[in-house]
This record gives C-alpha cells, sequence and structure tokens, in this order.
C-alpha cells in the first residue's frame, strides 16, 4: 500500500494529506495516512487531524475494501480538505517496541521448540503470544524470555525492506504464522533482526533492539491440547 506512510517510517509522527472521500460524517479516507489501521494483532493508531485550525480527534483506524480508514469523533471533514495528522506517539511507539519483541520472542520459541504462532495481540500494558507448543513448560518459556533480554543488550539494528513474493517464500522461517499469507500480496515487507529473525510483516517496529527496554515475563497459560499462551510487558 503506497499511501500507506508508516511502512517506510514507523517515526513519522506528523503529516500532510488530502481527504478523498467521508462517510457519515466520520469515515475519513485519505490520500495517504501515517495512522496504522488495526490489524495483524496491533491496534490502530489516535490521534488529530488538523483542518482550517480546527481538531478531529481519530478514534479507530480500519482497513476496508484496500482502503484505510479514520474515524473521527466529530463531523466537518470535507473532499478535498487540507489535513494535517498528528500520531499519538506515545501510544504508537509503545506499539512498536511489543511488536518488535514480539518478532525476537517468537523467533527464539521458533528456533529452539520450533513452534508456530496460532495468535498474539498487543496492547499498551501487556501482549500476548498463542503457539502451538507441544509440552507446557513454564520454565523453558521464562528461560526463552532471558535469552530475548540478553540479544536485546547488543542492540541489534532493524531492518526494513521489501522482496518479491517468490523471492521472499525462499528464506526459511520467513512465515512463522500458522495461517499463511494471503495469495494476493505479491511483494512482501520484510523485517529483520539480522542474524536474529527474518519475517513477512506489515506493522511498526523500532530500529534498534536497544529501544526495546526489557521484556518482563507477566504469566504463562496452557489453553488445551499443543496451545500454551504467554504474557510479557516492555520496561
Amino acid at each position: 500500500m503506497e499511501n500507506a506512510l508508516y511502512m517506510n517510517d514507523s517515526y513519522l509522527k506528523e503529516f500532510e494529506a488530502t481527504v478523498e472521500s467521508v462517510k457519515d460524517d466520520k469515515f475519513v479516507v485519505l490520500d495517504k495516512t501515517a495512522f496504522y489501521p488495526s490489524g495483524g494483532g496491533q491496534p490502530h493508531d489516535t490521534g488529530v487531524m488538523i483542518c482550517n485550525g480546527e481538531e478531529y480527534p481519530v478514534v479507530y483506524v480500519g482497513k476496508f475494501s484496500g482502503k484505510i480508514s479514520h474515524e473521527v469523533s466529530k463531523s466537518g471533514l470535507e473532499v478535498g480538505g487540507k489535513v494535517i495528522g498528528r500520531i499519538n506517539w506515545e501510544r504508537r511507539y509503545k506499539f512498536m517496541r511489543m511488536h518488535t519483541a514480539a518478532h525476537l520472542l517468537i523467533s527464539i520459541f521458533n528456533k529452539e521448540s520450533n513452534v508456530l504462532i496460532t495468535g498474539n495481540q498487543i496492547d499498551e500494558d501487556k501482549t500476548r503470544i498463542d503457539f502451538n507448543m507441544e509440552n507446557f513448560d513454564r520454565e523453558k518459556i521464562m528461560e526463552y524470555i532471558k535469552t530475548a533480554n540478553n540479544i536485546i543488550k547488543q542492540d541489534l539494528h532493524v531492518k526494513t525492506y521489501y522482496l518479491p513474493r517468490e523471492e521472499a517464500m525462499k528464506i526459511p522461517g520467513v512465515v512463522k504464522l500458522a495461517v499463511a499469507l494471503p495469495p494476493d500480496v505479491h511483494n512482501l515487507r520484510i523485517v529483520e533482526i539480522p542474524g536474529i529473525d527474518v519475517q513477512a510483516d506489515g506493522g511498526t517496529h523500532v530500529n534498534s533492539l536497544s529501544e526495546i527496554g526489557i521484556i518482563e515475563f507477566i504469566k504463562a497459560e496452557n489453553k488445551g491440547k499443543d496451545n500454551r499462551r504467554v504474557y510479557y510487558t516492555v520496561k
């Protein structure tokens, strides 16, 4: 999505755009946006749009029929209007730290126990990862988090780039989700932690591992046959 500015710059806090469409006085599509839409386990951004000095709070962002739609809490925006979009940076940055931490943990779980991720949900106070580990082992999970924190100390740079789908799928472990990528995606955005992990991913991430801080274990749960869940936060 060429108009999704966050795909190439997760640190973009403010941008200028033009209103393409408005539905029901509150669902706004822009010609380009840095607001992340809810998806892939990462919540939507919040913030404001400013037009002619008036602020329009952005309370929800979603992707519908290939378009990113912003729900604003008051009416007044019109097609052709020029807006300045401002991201709620504190919220976004916490999600970035949580998301990169998830990639690091998932790579360790996958490497050490050959598991696939069956679900995940990022939040501001905690993140949940579901995975298909055969045996529930809380000590092993906590050991993996300790390993992740040791890797964070190396402060590796996190790289993002694009590859044709056919080329990307040749990379071992590029898809660690139990559910494969949709077939209509021809160019995959790759997020790489050099020497640690390479994943196809469309979310926002920090530039270096040190920005994560410390991954703190909250709890682990046995959710039934081959289904485990771990909660963590970043400090």
